[in-house]
């Protein structure tokens, strides 16, 4: 998601106010949705309208103590399952905190009472108070039997706008800045976290994967690629190529997609429709230079060299083809369309892996279709389950292998805040999500096999 579509800026506070008051009446306006789907059941407590038969679970809150005797982050975005070895009842949640410069809703409390307690390195600390930004990555135990939470505690910090990211095959979190502002050092990186840590991590920047915007990654477990989307207006589709597949942190090769025939294509749809939905269209992808951007400038210099353009890259999953043992990455485009309310696309690696295929795979005609793509995810029975950020209703949208659209919860807290950071439990039972605002982690559950029937 991008920050400045939804936050406040200005330092005045009967501005803020204003502007305030006006958001809330804009975004609380319903828009019904268009889609023939199950009925979903209003929730007594104002939480999640869910369909007959599942329920949830309050995880963990904004504003909690951990374990660790730090606060749990506000704004919890992307976020990633995995497996906890010897203990099939636990799972290991991994979860962003986008949290900007201006926003008070951090581990340390207000006026970072609290920033004793943590015993790890700060990335970045801000030029005018010394202190670190706010951003970063918990860890949370969570017990599946028991519905509890053993263990959570902040692992990584000092970072800036920790929105999506990317689980890894090899049990870790990709957790990205979607920034390129300039602190004591510059920010816009990707950031490694092991699911396994057992306290904070060293925050080590893995600089060859680019500066820039960065939204969230896919890893291609048969080649070990790192795929990321970027979020900006006019942003790339990139590729990570590492040195030592599963070693990030020795170095690669960033590069970016071309539609082989559409050089400088403008994927978007907008004014001048390029993308035709269902086609699939040839790709390459062109090697990057300089990809530390200290101007903040490798989209641009990416599109002048025939990258294609995409309107807002957001969340991103890798999907195993039906009855094949290669995959597909699928990525969503939250501003993209002729209607301006998002896109998804997928992208098919041939297998040299030099290059492969992009197909316009969904473009919504409108907000009561599915409005603002963000963070997706592949469930267990090959659907994706889409998060939306629209300005309406906020839902979790389901996507099946045939293009079918179906609604599969609804946000029904006052807030109306995006959903964030859909995913599975291992054994695909659970699917855990985030609600931004106020803060709240859902674990969810019920008859899975309903929604292909």
């Amino acid at each position: 998601m991008k920050i400045s579509r939804r936050a406040m800026v200005g330092t005045s506070v009967g501005v803020a106010a204003a502007a305030f008051g006006g958001l809330t009446a804009w975004r609380n306006r319903n828009i019904p949705s268009t889609n023939r789907t199950m009925a979903l059941v209003a929730d007594p407590d104002s939480i999640l309208d869910l369909p007959e038969g599942f329920s949830y679970r309050i995880v963990a809150r904004t504003g909690s103590t951990m374990t660790d005797g730090l606060l749990r982050p506000g704004r919890p975005d992307g976020m990633a399952c995995f497996a906890m070895p010897g203990r099939e009842d636990m799972v290991i949640l991994t979860s962003n905190h986008e949290i900007p410069t201006w926003e008070s809703k951090s581990a340390f409390g207000e006026d970072d009472r609290l920033l004793d307690l943590y015993e790890g390195e700060f990335y970045g600390t801000r030029p005018d108070t010394g202190r670190p930004y706010h951003g970063g990555v918990t860890i949370t135990h969570f017990n599946l039997a028991t519905g509890h939470v053993e263990r959570d505690f902040l692992a990584l910090a000092g970072t800036k706008i920790n929105c999506a990211g990317g689980a890894t095959p090899w049990g870790s979190w990709l957790s990205c800045e979607e920034t390129t502002d300039v602190g004591n050092k510059p920010h816009g990186f990707v950031f490694e976290v092991p699911a396994l840590a057992d306290g904070p991590v060293d925050p080590v920047p893995l600089k060859a994967m680019g500066r820039f915007s960065h939204e969230a990654c896919a890893v291609d477990p048969a080649s070990g690629m790192v795929y990321m989307t970027e979020d900006d207006d006019e942003d790339c589709f990139y590729r990570f190529i590492p040195d030592v597949p599963g070693r990030l942190a020795d170095g690669g090769t960033l590069q970016a997609l071309v539609l082989s025939d559409i050089p400088h294509a403008d994927t978007s749809n907008g004014s001048r429709p390029t993308l035709v939905e269902g086609k699939a269209y040839a790709a390459r992808w062109i090697t990057l230079d300089d990809v530390e951007a200290p101007e903040a400038d490798l989209a641009r210099r990416a599109q002048a060299a025939g990258a294609a353009m995409f309107k807002r890259g957001e969340g991103i999953a890798y999907g195993h083809r039906p009855g094949g043992a290669q995959g597909d990455i699928f990525f969503t485009c939250t501003s993209g369309g002729r209607a301006g309310v998002g896109q998804v696309f997928r992208y098919a690696p041939d297998e040299t892996g030099d290059g492969g295929t992009l197909t316009l795979f969904f473009e919504s005609p409108g907000a009561g279709t599915m409005e603002y793509c963000d963070n997706l995810a592949v469930a267990p029975w090959g659907d994706l389950i889409v998060c939306e950020d629209g300005v309406g209703d906020q839902y979790l949208r389901g996507v099946t292998p045939e293009g079918r659209i179906y609604d599969f919860a609804r946000n029904a807290h006052d807030e109306n805040s995006e959903f964030c950071g859909a995913c599975f439990a291992p054994d695909g039972k659970t699917m855990f999500v985030n609600i931004q605002e106020p803060g709240i982690t859902l674990a969810i559950t019920g008859p899975w096999e309903t929604l292909r029937a």
